[in-house]
């Protein structure tokens, strides 16, 4: 069941190293199998045998009340320590189809999601945005903002293919020319 949550309200993506004793308590007993954090939602599984009928409320119950505590929400590291990609590539879809992506799109412009990879964000900017003097103010101060206020950790905004991408005080160049965030 996909439980949906304010964005950023939890501190973590992905599958959680600790969850709040509500929670745990129903991970302990098999009533839940697993419990997955996304930008945006809750996910929870129900154990072998149990039902959304019979165990609905109670998930429903620990749920708010899991939420009640944040600090209870303990994030695991991916095997390499790296960001949780999946969860960041999850919200960078949702950013650029949502209100990212709008305002792009009402200034005949648009921008692509190309990867996600190790916290890195890497975008290619097409119509009106290619080349565009304001891209890196879009870039940086409506789709990293909004990206930082869904997801926990660090995280960089790359563009690539726009030749000529400003890069301000603050960012170095990268090989293809394009701003890249330190």
């Amino acid at each position: 069941m996909r439980w949906i949550v304010p964005a950023g309200a939890l501190p973590c993506a992905g599958p959680p190293a600790a969850v709040p004793a509500p929670l745990e308590a129903l991970l302990a007993d098999g009533t839940l199998s697993r419990i997955t954090v996304e930008p945006s939602a809750v996910v929870t599984d129900l154990g072998e045998g149990r039902s959304w009928s019979r165990e609905g409320a109670r998930v429903r119950t620990a749920l708010h009340a899991a939420l009640d505590d944040p600090a209870g929400w303990t994030p695991a590291a991916d095997d390499d320590g790296s960001y949780a990609d999946t969860a960041a590539h999850a919200a960078a879809r949702d950013v650029l189809a949502g209100p990212v992506g709008d305002f792009a799109r009402s200034h005949g412009g648009t921008i692509d999601l190309v990867d996600v990879r190790d916290g890195v964000v890497t975008v290619r900017l097409g119509g009106a945005c290619h080349g565009c003097p304001a891209a890196w103010f879009t870039l940086h101060n409506r789709l990293e903002r909004e990206l930082l206020r869904r997801l926990p950790g660090p995280l960089e905004i790359r563009s690539i293919g726009t030749p000529g991408f400003p890069a301000p005080a603050g960012l170095r160049r990268g090989g293809d020319g394009t701003g890249v965030r330190r």
